[in-house]
């Protein structure tokens, strides 16, 4: 991952859009900070359609007897 100053970045912007759409992921720093990235929009497309942790699970191929049964605790038979 390469590091371009903002006044570099719009200096030669069109070099470094051509750089993102060829894979390359670019950081552009302002007074030494990191402030964005710049990536292809195939990147952000695979990044962006991220499925969340449920769906993921609700996809899983889990068939019965896979997940094993859940046994409660005896209950307690003191008086408090």
């Amino acid at each position: 991952m390469q590091e371009v100053q903002l006044k570099d970045a719009k200096a030669s912007l069109s070099a470094i859009v051509d750089r993102a759409a060829a894979g390359e992921e670019i950081v552009i720093t302002r007074h030494g900070r990191k402030e964005a990235v710049l990536i292809s929009w195939d990147e952000f497309r695979r990044l962006s359609t991220v499925p969340s942790f449920g769906k993921l699970l609700m996809s899983a191929p889990v068939e019965a007897g896979d997940i094993p049964e859940r046994h409660e605790p005896p209950h307690r038979s003191e008086e408090f």
